[in-house]
């Protein structure tokens, strides 16, 4: 590897885990039937275990790997409700009512998350931050401030415009057209998060049993039977909550959803009037590029997280890392010579429409589909859905049972993302070239 960019001590895994590393825990005994079995244990998964348990239920939680191993202990932790969901064209798809419906309880889940960190008294460095959406270009801009006041209306939070000769007050570089702020958004350690969360449902009474894959579901009248690595398990009521994760044992569900490589660097720590400079207000960074870059000050506020797509196909985080950081570069030259200590990659769910879903499939439970922002919104669906699976739920939720699209032929394998991406990059870059 080259000396002058990856650190002494590099690790090929995510900088979370050095405070919070997802670890097998003691085995468990595979009970031989449960009243809820929910796949996944991830945000997702364990929402769904707190709030069963909490209701009087037992659930069993299998996950194949240790709990919180995927996505949850490996995403950026920027936290937002609705600014995913908040697309330009989401009315014009679906109508006015429905779209705002979407928007508000999307919104709503960035509330649900800070109430279940401060009932569970989870500690992961949470922070009310804010978030700088930066402008790729002056038309990015003009579509951001045509949906700010809906956008406020919709989250109930400050949601204003930066122009772009001020865009260093919120980020310290020229390189964007200003940008949005929006103050309904935060920060968190994801990794501690998921612990916090996993713990939270063991003491509420859920059963969490790791690295145990499931192999196939077969039905049998009301029963599920799952068959996993360890034996059998009976189960009355089943949960998917496998996201990007979704394998062969639900494959009308993995043909609806997109797995897509995300990748992180942590770079070394820096000097904190760098650190200042470059982040004068502390905020959670995303652009508006159709391939974005998110980025972020760690939550000791010494050194730089800095996420994107670096490759749309197979990629090693000791590959990537030289891509991403090639894209800090270019939006903060003065972190040339910083070198990487930490460098991962995680997948998430993307699905057809770019909506996350909730519903019933043959029986099967499901949750999924937050295209990468699931911080907030998995953990809200999660706790949903199991209201849904035991028949508490006092109001209907704006996700459920929506028409959920594949494309013919399609089997969870996405072939496609190669020239997808190549297109998205090069719609960028003309966007840049046509400012």
């Amino acid at each position: 590897m080259n000396a002058r960019l990856f650190a002494p001590g590099f690790k090929a895994r995510p900088w979370w885990w050095e405070a919070a590393e997802p670890v097998a825990a003691p085995p468990v005994d595979l009970p031989g039937e449960a009243e809820v079995a929910i796949i996944g244990g991830g945000y997702t998964g364990l929402s769904a275990a707190l709030t069963l348990a909490r209701l009087g239920h037992r659930p069993v939680v299998l996950d194949m790997e240790p709990i919180g191993f995927g996505a949850s202990s490996r995403n950026g932790g920027m936290v937002s409700g609705a600014l995913k969901i908040a697309s330009d064209d989401l009315a014009a798809r679906l109508g006015r009512e429905r779209a705002d419906r979407l928007v508000r309880e999307a919104a709503g889940s960035f509330g649900f998350l800070e109430e279940t960190i401060a009932r569970e008294e989870i500690d992961c460095h949470y922070r009310r931050s804010g978030r700088f959406v930066a402008a790729w270009t002056r038309k990015h801009w003009d579509a951001m401030a045509a949906r700010a006041d809906w956008l406020a209306e919709i989250t109930g939070g400050e949601v204003r415009m930066v122009p772009p000769e001020r865009t260093r007050e919120e980020l310290g570089t020229g390189h964007y057209r200003g940008g949005m702020v929006v103050e309904a958004a935060g920060s968190l350690h994801p990794a501690l998060y998921v612990q916090g969360l996993a713990r939270a449902a063991a003491r509420a009474g859920a059963v969490l049993i790791d690295r145990t894959r499931v192999t196939a579901i077969a039905r049998q009248g009301e029963t599920f039977r799952l068959t996993t690595e360890r034996g059998t398990l009976a189960a009355r009521a089943l949960l998917a909550a496998t996201n990007g994760y979704t394998g062969e044992a639900t494959p009308w569900l993995a043909r609806r959803l997109i797995p897509v490589g995300s990748y992180i660097i942590a770079t070394e720590e820096l000097p904190a009037e760098t650190m200042a400079r470059l982040f004068p207000t502390r905020r959670m960074i995303s652009d508006s590029r159709r391939v974005l870059n998110y980025f972020r000050p760690d939550p000791t506020f010494t050194r730089v997280l800095w996420g994107g797509r670096a490759s749309f196909g197979p990629t090693s985080p000791e590959q990537a890392a030289p891509v991403l950081h090639g894209f800090m570069t270019e939006v903060f030259p003065e972190l040339r010579d910083v070198r990487i200590t930490h460098s991962w990659t995680g997948n998430v769910a993307f699905t057809f429409d770019f909506l996350p879903h909730l519903g019933v499939h043959e029986g099967i439970h499901y949750a999924v589909g937050c295209q990468g922002s699931g911080v907030a919104m998995q953990t809200w669906l999660g706790h949903r859905v199991a209201l849904k699976i035991a028949g508490a739920a006092n109001s209907e939720t704006a996700f459920d049972d929506m028409p959920f699209p594949t494309l013919p032929l399609y089997a969870g394998r996405p072939w496609f993302l190669p020239i997808v991406g190549a297109y998205y990059r090069a719609r960028d870059r003309f966007d840049r070239l046509a400012a």
